[in-house]
Order: structure tokens, then sequence, then C-alpha cells
């Protein structure tokens, strides 16, 4: 059987296009106790909250007509966010030349993360500059990359 994240991207994509979005990634999670579905879309110029609504909406009706989740959960649908998770090799190249926070699972150098410029993602390695420095990380030993947003 698909899995649920997969089974709901399939839902979602018809009605984030219809909007006029695209799909940035879908998370099924169990937190506090609570399941949730969250559904990340994207938009260039950015998403508003009728952008999320136009997907929402028909969405939870398709969920609920399809039924593939057992559990009783709750639907988000929202921006993929200006700190937004790469997970995706099409996330990473879209993203080359900007600032990323990297976690790692286990420390590095005494660290367990850093902000780099990400210079390259291939075959599961990042490629990231720090002060002028290139270094290059296997994708296992990296817990989560996101942008790093300056606001000035």
């Amino acid at each position: 059987m698909a899995k649920v994240t997969q089974i709901a991207a399939d839902l979602a994509l018809p009605f984030v296009e219809k909007a006029g979005c695209s799909l940035w990634d879908v998370e099924y999670v169990k937190e506090a106790g609570c399941y949730f579905l969250r559904v990340y879309i994207d938009k260039e110029g950015g998403v508003s909250i009728n952008d999320c609504e136009a997907v929402s909406r028909p969405l939870s009706d398709a969920l609920d007509e399809s039924d593939p989740i057992e559990d009783s959960y709750v639907l988000e649908v929202s921006s993929a966010g200006a700190d937004r998770v790469l997970k995706k090799p099409e996330h990473f190249n879209q993203f080359l030349g900007d600032e990323v926070e990297v976690k790692f699972y286990k420390a590095i150098d005494g660290r367990k993360s850093c902000v780099a410029v990400l210079r390259g993602y291939a075959d599961g390695q990042l490629t990231l500059e720090e002060n002028g420095v290139q270094f290059t990380l296997e994708k296992q030993d990296v817990a989560q990359v996101r942008l790093y947003p300056r606001f000035s």
C-alpha cells in the first residue's frame, strides 16, 4: 500500500495546481497525541491565505471521499515558509547560493549545526561554504537543512 503522504500528495496536486501553486511537501506526523496531515504549497510572489483555502476545502472533501487515513487527523494547508525545509534534490537545486541552516545528527567539529551558503547537492552530498571555506557533508550525517532567512 502507498504511503499516506504519497496518497495525499496525489490527491492534493490537482487542487494545488488549480490554485496556481506548486506542491512543496506533504507530512503526516503525530504531535502531542494528535495526527496532522500537513500540505505545504509554494507560489512565485508568496502564498496567501486565499491560496491555502483554495486547496484546503476541495482537498478535505477529496480526502473524506477516498478515506485513505484510518486515524483521525487535522488537515493543515500552508505556505512552505521563508525558512522551509529542503528535502528533495529539486529543493536544493532551487536554492543554490542561498544561506541554509544545517543541523547534524552528531557534533561535527564540536557543533551540532551551522549556517552556511548552499553551493551544491549531488549524489546525497551537500556542499556548503562557511566563511569562505567550502566543505562537503554526506546527507546521512545531516538531520535537517532549512533556508536561513535574514531580515533587516
